[in-house]
């Protein structure tokens, strides 16, 4: 399979042109944007777990948002480097990963985030092995949607817990379904 261009923009990107990206200042580089992400993961947690829904989603959907900055960041000011197109997608599993253990895990089913958890394990495994051969993978249409809609599911689970909406618990497994069929097709096409 052919590897995808790194500076190729992805649909995100042409809205984030016009929008947020002027609002970050040119010394706040990409790599910065995914530290942040990594150094504030553990604050998100506490308050999930804690249940303090008030401040933990809030704090969620900006990670969550950062995700999509710093790429774009990095392919809108051609700031794209090695480090970050392997420690973008980390912190992004990271996130997923420990939230989906904290929250799917508690409040759904133990077996089902371990399954999330997994297979987000492998598509890591997978990578740092290619980045060991040599090869730097760039993030692909498979792995962003699969981001999308783990971030659309942990909402809507976290939804029905800050809210009491029961409704959206029944949405949030079908999309975390939906999530795990795209990590697998991402770690076929991305981490192995």
């Amino acid at each position: 399979m052919a590897e995808r261009d790194p500076h190729r923009l992805f649909p995100h990107d042409y809205f984030l042109r016009y929008t947020f990206v002027p609002l970050i200042p040119r010394w706040i580089t990409p790599n910065m944007v995914t530290v942040f992400r990594m150094v504030l993961t553990p604050v998100v947690l506490w308050f999930l777990w804690l249940e303090q829904f008030a401040v933990g989603v809030p704090l969620f959907w900006l990670l969550a948002f950062t995700d999509a900055l710093d790429g774009s960041l990095a392919r809108l000011r051609n700031h794209i480097t090695p480090w970050g197109t392997f420690y973008d997608p980390l912190a992004d599993k990271i996130l997923i990963g420990t939230v989906v253990l904290v929250v799917v895990m508690r409040h759904v089913n133990i077996y089902f985030a371990l399954l999330i958890v997994l297979v987000e394990s492998a598509i890591i495994v997978g990578a740092f092995v290619k980045r060991r051969r040599g090869r730097i993978m760039s993030a692909n249409f498979f792995g962003k949607t699969k981001m999308f809609l783990q971030v659309l599911g942990v909402t809507f689970l976290l939804i029905a817990l800050w809210a009491g909406f029961d409704l959206f618990i029944p949405l949030s497994i079908g999309t975390l379904s939906l999530a795990i069929v795209f990590a697998v097709i991402s770690l076929f096409t991305y981490g192995l």
